[in-house]
C-alpha cells in the first residue's frame, strides 16, 4: 500500500534527527537508475527542512551484464565509485551521505567512512521504511545484543531440523545495525535491527540444515525442502538436497570463486516490527528482503566476503540466509530459543548479572 509524502518525510526527519544532523551540515544524496523517486524527494525535503545543505550525486549502474539478478547485492564487483575520484572527493567532503543507490563491500566506502563521513543506506520501498523507522528502543535492543557478543569465544547454533554449527569468535569486530548513524564515520542501514560478527578465519565447522520457511537472499525465496550444508575449516564443502540445493550450488558456482563458499557474518535478528511473511508480499525486484534479515529471533548467516570486517575476502558472491526456529548460544549462554530472542537478556540488569557470572 502506498504511503503519503507527509508520512515518509516524518520518517526521514526522525532518522536524520537520530543521526544528529545539524543545520549547515553538508548532505549528499547518492542515487542511481533504480532509486525510488518518492524516497529521494522526501529525503531531500526532510534534510532541507532541518537546515542541511543538500546535493545529489547520480551515478550510472554497473555489473548488470555480470549479475544473474537485478538485486543490487547480487554481484559485489566494482561499484559506480570505482576510479571516480571526483565523486569520492564529493562524498568525503560531506558530513552525511544518504545512500539510495546501494554502495556496499567496496574499498571506496571504507575510504569515505575513514574520512569521518557518515553513510546511511536506505533502499527498501517507502512503506517499509516508514513501518521500520528506527527508534532509540531499537538502538538499546541492538546494543544489548552486541554486549552479549563481546568477549565471547564461540557461537553454537542448533535446530530441530539438524543444524549443529560451531563458530569460534574473537578475530573480527562486532557490528550493530540499528538504522541510523549517530557517530562520525559510521555506516548503517535503514531498516535493520540486528547484531553480528564474523567467525575466526578457517574455524567454522559443523552442519547447517535449511528447513521450510528459511530464506535465501538475493534469490528472495522461501526454502520449501531441506538443504544440508557441510561446513569445514570455515567453508561450505557440500550442498546436499533436491532441486533447491542444486539451484543454490549452480548460483554459487557461477561466480567461479572458491571464496564464495566461505562462512561470512553470523548473528541474530532483534527487530520486533519485522516479519517473515513480508518477503512473500512483494515483487522480488521491489525489496532487498530486510524484514527477513532483521526479524527478531532469526539466525542470520552469510556466505562470501569479509572485507567489511577488515578481512581479505572480496568475492563478488554474497548470500544472506536468515533461518527460523534455531537455538543460538554464545559461550553456552542461550540467546535465541527456537527462533525467539531470550527477552530477559535484553534487560540491562539481567545482562550485567550474566556477565558477572561468566567472569566469576
Amino acid at each position: 500500500m502506498a504511503i503519503s509524502d507527509t508520512e515518509l518525510i516524518r520518517a526521514w526527519t526522525q532518522v536524520l534527527t537520530l543521526s544528529k544532523l545539524k543545520s549547515g551540515d553538508a548532505v549528499t544524496v547518492l542515487t542511481s537508475d533504480h532509486t525510488h523517486p518518492q524516497t529521494l524527494r522526501c529525503a531531500i525535503t526532510a534534510a532541507t527542512m532541518l537546515g542541511a545543505c543538500v546535493s545529489r550525486l547520480d551515478l550510472p549502474p554497473v555489473n548488470g551484464e555480470k549479475s544473474l539478478s537485478r538485486d543490487t547485492l547480487a554481484y559485489l564487483g566494482t561499484t559506480p565509485l570505482t576510479g571516480n575520484r571526483a565523486a569520492i572527493a564529493a562524498l568525503k567532503a560531506s558530513d552525511l551521505v544518504l545512500d539510495l543507490m546501494t554502495l556496499l563491500f567496496s574499498p571506496e566506502q571504507h575510504e569515505i567512512l575513514a574520512s569521518g563521513t557518515k553513510i546511511l543506506l536506505a533502499v527498501e520501498p517507502p512503506e517499509v521504511l516508514a513501518r521500520l523507522v528506527p527508534t532509540m528502543e531499537d538502538y538499546h535492543r541492538v546494543q544489548a545484543g552486541v554486549a552479549l557478543l563481546k568477549g565471547r569465544r564461540e557461537m553454537h547454533v542448533t535446530s530441530a531440523a539438524g543444524t549443529d554449527l560451531h563458530l569460534p569468535l574473537g578475530e573480527y569486530p562486532i557490528t550493530a545495525e540499528y538504522g541510523f548513524v549517530d557517530q562520525p564515520g559510521r555506516w548503517d542501514h535503514w531498516p535493520s535491527g540486528f547484531a553480528f560478527t564474523w567467525p575466526n578465519e578457517g574455524g567454522a565447522h559443523g552442519r547447517i540444515v535449511l528447513a521450510k520457511g528459511d530464506v535465501l537472499l538475493p534469490m528472495k525465496n522461501y526454502v520449501t525442502e531441506p538443504i544440508t550444508l557441510t561446513v569445514k575449516n570455515g567453508f561450505v564443502t557440500a550442498i546436499e538436497g533436491d532441486a533447491e540445493a542444486e539451484l543454490l550450488r549452480e548460483y554459487i558456482e557461477s561466480f567461479q570463486d572458491p571464496e564464495a563458499y566461505a562462512i561470512s557474518h553470523v548473528g541474530w535478528g532483534l527487530q520486533k516490527r519485522a516479519f517473515w511473511s513480508t518477503l512473500g508480499l512483494y515483487d522480488r525486484e521491489a525489496t532487498l528482503g530486510m524484514d527477513a534479515r532483521a526479524v527478531s529471533g532469526n539466525f542470520l548467516f552469510s556466505l562470501g566476503p569479509n572485507n567489511e570486517a577488515g578481512g581479505s575476502r572480496t568475492t563478488a558472491c554474497h548470500i544472506d540466509i536468515p533461518m527460523r526456529h534455531c537455538n543460538v548460544f554464545v559461550d553456552g549462554l542461550q540467546v535465541v530459543d527456537d527462533g525467539k530472542v531470550v527477552e530477559s537478556l535484553m534487560k540491562p540488569a539481567k545482562l550485567a548479572a550474566h556477565k558477572e557470572a561468566a567472569h566469576a
